[in-house]
């Protein structure tokens, strides 16, 4: 999959940087939208634009706004990210997307008008036809939608609602699988989305608080403003390569003094217990953190993008008195967590 920001495909070439070309867009169905989570409902949008794009003999071509509408508007209100920009170019691409444009929400991009926005889609990118929600607006007066495309001569399907085959049948979306995140619903969660919930990113340095209690944590960079589940979890990690695939090798090459750590649940993956969250116990400036501890593992993991997949939700953080009552509540979530693991491995 290629991925272009638009300012890139819009500048003038003698704008662009030195190591920068032009590009021209091949001829593409395009779909529009933020894509957080790329659910069942925005897979169903994708398998439509891929229909259609081997029909027409067309490229299959996305874009998403980053920020996203609500973080540029309101980022302390905005909701939670499922996922961040580099977990969404992945499942994108594992969904056959040739092409991704990543639009820059800001206030020249929300100025366009709905003419200028239909100009910008057919005369600079090459969009011959367009799969769009039924609720799609756009331009700053907002009048622009479907009927607006088909108006300016495009060709525009709408996908309709996408439910679950729940007895209510509800509609699948972004916020159904935060709200169901936000619970601990893992499983119902990963219902909405098609596989199992996960995030990845860079272990990055902490504050070492951890090591000094005997419980050291992997901290890992989340790329979001806040994360859509909070609480103590069982994880699965497997380590990806500089290509985004699993490693073979999993973590346990980087082990130390035999602590090669414990089996997770999947090929090459190691078992952990995370905190995801602001950590109530610390006193620290609000900020949000992933923290893995991975029981009987000594290893240096500072640089390595992991990938954390969520396997059981154990609780809510909580507020300890102090760093004993703290590292009692830690030796008594990752005792119950290995519980829950050994229990696992019986089923």
């Amino acid at each position: 999959m290629n991925t272009y920001f638009l300012e890139q495909l819009l500048a003038s070439p003698s704008a662009l940087p030195a190591n920068k070309s032009s590009v021209d867009l091949a001829p593409c169905v395009l779909t529009i939208g933020n894509f957080d989570g790329v659910h069942l409902g925005h897979q169903a949008m994708l398998a439509q634009v891929r229909d259609i794009a081997a029909t027409q003999n067309l490229s299959s071509a996305v874009m998403i706004f980053e920020p996203q509408p609500r973080e540029f508007f309101s980022p302390a209100t905005a909701p939670a990210r499922l996922t961040s920009l580099a977990e969404k170019q992945a499942l994108l691409a594992e969904h056959g997307v040739e092409t991704l444009i990543v639009a820059s929400f800001d206030s020249d991009f929300r100025s366009l008008s709905a003419q200028a926005f239909a100009d910008l889609l057919a005369l600079r990118l090459n969009v011959k036809a367009l799969v769009l929600g039924d609720d799609f607006r756009f331009g700053h007066d907002r009048t622009g939608d479907s009927q607006f495309l088909r108006n300016y001569g495009m060709h525009v399907t709408n996908l309709h609602t996408i439910t679950d085959d729940s007895e209510v049948a509800e509609r699948i979306s972004s916020t159904r699988v935060r709200d169901l995140l936000l619970a601990g619903d893992i499983r119902g969660a990963n219902a909405l989305l098609g596989r199992d919930y996960a995030i990845t990113g860079v272990v990055v340095g902490g504050d070492k608080i951890g090591r000094t209690m005997d419980f050291p944590t992997a901290n890992i960079d989340l790329k979001r403003i806040k994360p859509a589940l909070h609480g103590i979890f069982a994880v699965d990690v497997v380590s990806l390569d500089k290509d985004g695939r699993v490693d073979p090798d999993g973590l346990t090459v980087h082990a130390v003094d035999g602590q090669a750590g414990v089996a997770g649940l999947r090929s090459h993956s190691l078992y952990g217990t995370a905190n995801i969250g602001t950590r109530p116990s610390i006193d620290k400036a609000l900020e949000w953190r992933l923290e893995v501890h991975f029981p009987e593992l000594q290893a240096d993991l500072y640089g390595l993008t992991l990938q954390v997949r969520f396997l059981h939700f154990l609780h809510g953080e909580r507020h300890y008195d102090g760093l004993e009552a703290l590292k009692a509540g830690i030796h008594n979530d990752v005792k119950e967590l290995l519980a829950w693991r050994a229990k696992q491995e019986i089923s």
